[in-house]
């Protein structure tokens, strides 16, 4: 156990370290936020949806937990690149553990990301229905947090260069982000791509913030739940697989 709290106080304490990374991190939410916030309000609200930051918000939210968590998976091969995984591994330790550790780590990190893009949200108009939806909201943030960031350690726990990584990874996040529903409402798509929203797990974070914020979900609460704890589960269980493989 306590290696799992060794990496994961490692992972928030490199996070608050580098305020430049925190800053650069919130330039692309901020700006989906103002620009299609503003730009496309009116033509959504035209069309009988009301208004369209409390819709955006959300998906703008799991945005930025979506491409911090996933990414994070980067410094797996930082760390081979450098030493300092060589380093964990060979300790006395279950490769699991260490897995577990830098995955909690990456998720508490993408979840502080996606609070702060919701503090930054209240000050351009969104208004959450309550607090009790807050609370729910942060644990759906931290369980896409978790499933993504082990997703991103499974990936680069079978590479060996960046440039693979930023490969995949221009390949996975930008679809699995635009076809979540964070930009356009699920109802009434086309059958082919309500398919695939409902393959994306990205969409059922999506659906769980907003659903929990503003009381608008299109699968349902428990559905997101149940939906993204058994994802979770299954990815965990791959990312643990595929990182115990590492050879050093």
């Amino acid at each position: 156990m306590n290696i799992i709290y060794i990496l994961w106080l490692r992972q928030i304490k490199k996070y608050l370290r580098s305020r430049s990374r925190i800053v650069g991190s919130l330039g692309q939410p901020v700006l989906f936020l103002v620009a299609l916030g503003f730009g496309f309000g009116p033509i959504f609200q035209k069309a009988g949806e009301g208004n369209y930051i409390q819709f955006l918000a959300p998906g703008i939210i799991a945005m930025s937990i979506l491409f911090t968590a996933i990414f994070s998976g980067i410094e797996v091969i930082w760390d081979r690149q450098f030493g300092f995984l060589k380093e964990t591994l060979v300790a006395p330790v279950s490769r699991f553990n260490i897995m577990l550790g830098r995955t909690l780590g990456g998720a508490t990190v993408a979840t502080l990301q996606g609070l702060i893009v919701l503090l930054i949200s209240l000050t351009i108009g969104f208004r959450p229905l309550s607090i009790l939806g807050i609370l729910i909201s942060l644990i759906i943030m931290f369980l896409t947090a978790l499933l993504f960031t082990a997703l991103g350690t499974a990936i680069a726990s079978r590479l060996q260069d960046m440039q693979g990584f930023q490969l995949i990874m221009n390949f996975l996040v930008m679809p699995l982000f635009f076809l979540s529903g964070a930009f356009f409402p699920l109802n009434g798509l086309p059958k082919a791509l309500a398919i695939i929203t409902r393959i994306d797990p990205l969409t059922y974070g999506v659906d769980g913030i907003r659903g929990s914020l503003i009381g608008s979900s299109h699968f349902g609460l428990s559905i997101d739940f149940l939906i993204l704890g058994g994802i979770t589960l299954l990815i965990l269980s791959l990312g643990s697989y595929l990182f115990s493989k590492i050879e050093i």
